[in-house]
């Protein structure tokens, strides 16, 4: 992968008036593209808005050398971000969802508000400014989309059953539109950053903080967004200097005659087949699982269009 040049292409970084969407949106400026900051400009709790916190990000860009327009609409609307980006430069290429608020609480203590709003900011947001990019970027035969997840959402953390469950869903989300999306050049790949911010600043002691620089994790932004990288459908750790992928992993397992049936009994004997990942299978897509199901009931299964 040699071309990480963004000469002419348009890119959408949501929730870039600070940490890492600021600086994605720098270097994917610094790099040629044309970029709209998107940004609320509200806290980190999702309190409040302004302005100035996207536009400042644009005056940097352009003090710089580069161009960028300021938005700041919810990502809920993100209709409205997708036209600012055809409005002013007239395509869409690139999609980096990275907008996020926290609402943490024990799962005991959780309102029904602070579930709704942590959904509507990361999953039913990046679901939104996707969904209108999408169609543009099938019929230009060419797209990017970057989903912003969390080591929260790969393992579970206390407190943050609402955050976990967004975050995990955006990995969902993209595994889906990375298999249609294959056939029209549109790529789409996920990212579990661990990076200084607003967010994380309150549970990380302040020397790791000083470490974990926003800078250390955009350049896999850059290079999964770069034309050349033919990656689709993976999901990254990234964060301090280190990247790392992870993929499911499988054991074999233990089948049973599916006409005689069996017991829970039956299963607690085999239960060390189930839990050992000896010789494991590491899966790759949904017809891994249905080839293996199928197998063992005699039928022989295939999947719609990919």
């Amino acid at each position: 992968m040699t071309n990480m040049n963004f000469e002419g292409r348009v890119v959408i970084v949501t929730g870039a008036g600070n940490g890492l969407g600021k600086s994605h949106a720098m270097e994917f400026a610094r790099r040629g593209a044309k970029v709209v900051v998107n940004d609320l400009g509200g806290s980190g709790h999702g309190a409040g808005q302004s302005a100035s916190v996207a536009q400042g990000v644009v005056e940097e860009i352009k003090a710089a050398g580069g161009e960028a327009i300021a938005n700041t609409d919810s990502v809920e609307d993100g209709g409205r971000i997708v036209e600012t980006a055809l409005d002013a430069f007239g395509r869409i290429d690139v999609v980096v969802n990275n907008a996020g608020i926290l609402r943490d609480a024990a799962f005991h203590k959780l309102g029904d508000a602070d579930w709704d709003l942590i959904y509507r900011v990361h999953l039913k947001g990046s679901y939104a400014v996707t969904r209108a990019a999408w169609p543009h970027m099938r019929e230009q035969g060419y797209g990017r989309v970057l989903m912003t997840s969390s080591g929260a959402g790969v393992y579970g953390n206390f407190g943050q059953a609402n955050y976990s469950t967004a975050k995990l869903g955006l990995h969902g989300l993209a595994q889906t539109l990375a298999i249609e999306g294959r056939a029209k050049g549109i790529h789409v790949n996920t990212i579990a950053p661990i990076a200084a911010s607003r967010l994380t600043e309150t549970v990380m002691p302040p020397e790791m903080l000083k470490g974990l620089k926003p800078e250390l994790v955009t350049p896999l932004a850059v290079l999964l967004c770069s034309e050349d990288c033919a990656a689709t459908g993976q999901l990254f750790e990234v964060g301090g200097g280190w990247v790392t992928r992870l993929r499911w992993e499988q054991s074999r397992g233990a089948t049973f005659d599916p006409v005689a049936g069996y017991s829970a009994e039956d299963l607690a004997a085999r239960w060390d087949d189930v839990q050992s990942f000896e010789g494991s299978y590491h899966p790759t897509d949904l017809s891994n699982t249905l080839k293996i199901v199928g197998d063992n009931i005699g039928v022989e299964v295939a999947l719609g269009p990919q």
